[in-house]
């Protein structure tokens, strides 16, 4: 029997839980499918949030051929077979999962079929797109950007399939408790209701069945349940994200022997090592930052390394870079910064750039005052001389706090004998 998941997959746009932004009423995509002129694209999102149930629908939907492929388990000759029956077909779809994977010669190998309109391709990827597909073909599809469901959208779910599954209409479910099965679920429908359907088969014995047996859920059921059923390490399931939350956590709280811990579960799982190498390079900004310069350098030349070096040599590059990482002083400051002033740039919208630090490349421009008043910097005592650069509706604005590190409190020192107390640093 197929899984709960597959059970309660929608067939119609308006059975899908969440993405309204996506398949609402007026929307993009949606009146693409309407009026029956969908682009090659590609879904991106997290693990269950709908991304194989969408390019199902528009298939159904339009009534198209419908191919499908895994990028984990599928090859140039099985992409090139697809090609060939749709040159039979009218307006095939191509659904390839997690195209991330396809190296370049298996991407190559769609690309012209994409031109020529032979297929019409479907890609669904938890990664950044524009890290992994090669340019030509990403810039013949449309990126739809998916988000996690919300909890109102998965609590819909479970309640949707306790009244709706054919299974589970079986029982009297007690849906006391929610809280532990989205916790566990992460946002993830398709863990989300697989993880229920666990938990009810687990507490109710198959003679309740038709016999009004009462199925309680509680938090306490779910976690009891979950805990059982963690398996190992696995690249394509829900402990892949599960274990790289661990792995970045650890090092976030220097704990080198847990993340290297975490590492030697994701090496020996058979994890990409592009995508360990790049949360690494991600975390060196996010968590370390000015505290340690020379942890972005580390880990881009560890970035760079284990794409030259591969398995399973290049688990020493990491596992260097991950002790570092982890042992190096931590601060988040570069992250809070941007995030403030983003929330300004929100908050006030396209400020005008002050006329004395705008370009003045034309005498028309410099007629204007573009320019004037300008303090170039190097013409002063330190190469410093104080003006104000931020728009006069937030002057003075600080984003910017230095983290309580060796290496920012030097930043802080030098910005306070710069700026005096304009930034009370």
């Amino acid at each position: 029997m197929a899984p709960l998941s597959e059970r309660m997959r929608p067939t119609k746009l308006e059975d899908l839980a969440g993405q309204q932004h996506l398949v609402g009423k007026g929307s993009i995509l949606r009146t693409a499918i309407e009026n029956n002129n969908i682009p090659s694209m590609i879904f991106w999102g997290p693990p269950g949030s709908g991304k194989t149930t969408i390019a199902n629908i528009i298939a159904h939907t339009l009534n198209l051929p419908f191919h499908q492929l895994s990028a984990i388990s599928s090859g140039v000759k099985d992409v090139r077979e697809v090609i060939e029956k749709a040159r039979q077909e009218i307006n095939a779809i191509l659904f390839i999962d997690e195209i991330h994977r396809f190296n370049k010669s298996q991407q190559d190998a769609l690309l012209g079929a994409v031109e020529k309109g032979i297929i019409t391709l479907i890609g669904a990827t938890t990664e950044n797109p524009s890290f992994e597909v090669i340019s030509a073909l990403l810039s013949r599809c449309q990126v739809y950007v998916l988000k996690p469901l919300d909890e109102k959208d998965l609590v819909h779910l479970l309640h949707n399939a306790t009244e709706k599954d054919e299974v589970l209409k079986q029982y009297k479910i007690d849906l006391k408790e929610t809280a532990a099965l989205i916790n566990i679920s992460g946002g993830d429908a398709r863990k989300l209701l697989n993880l229920f359907e666990l938990v009810v088969t687990a507490k109710a014995p198959s003679s309740l069945k038709g016999a009004g047996g009462e199925v309680v859920i509680t938090d306490e059921l779910v976690m009891n349940v979950a805990q059982k059923r963690i398996a190992l390490y696995d690249k394509q399931g829900e402990q892949h994200y599960d274990i790289i939350s661990a792995f970045i956590k650890s090092i976030r709280g220097s704990d080198p022997n847990a993340a290297v811990y975490w590492l030697a579960r994701m090496i020996e799982g058979g994890e990409d090592v592009k995508f360990i190498a790049r949360r690494l390079l991600i975390l060196a900004s996010e968590d370390i930052g000015n505290a340690n310069p020379n942890a972005l350098l580390l880990a881009n030349a560890t970035f760079d390394a284990v794409n030259k070096i591969g398995w399973p040599e290049s688990q020493l590059i990491l596992s260097q870079c991950t002790i570092y990482l982890a042992s190096s002083p931590k601060s988040n400051s570069a992250t809070t910064a941007i995030g403030a002033a983003s929330s300004a740039v929100k908050q006030y919208g396209d400020l005008s750039v002050p006329l004395h630090i705008r370009n003045a490349p034309t005498r028309l421009m410099k007629d204007m005052n573009y320019g004037k008043g300008y303090k170039y910097s190097h013409s002063y005592e330190g190469n410093f001389e104080e003006q104000e650069y931020l728009p006069k509706e937030i002057a003075g604005s600080k984003f910017f706090e230095p983290g309580q590190n060796a290496r920012e409190e030097e930043l802080r020192k030098y910005l306070k004998s710069k700026w005096k107390n304009k930034y009370d640093y």
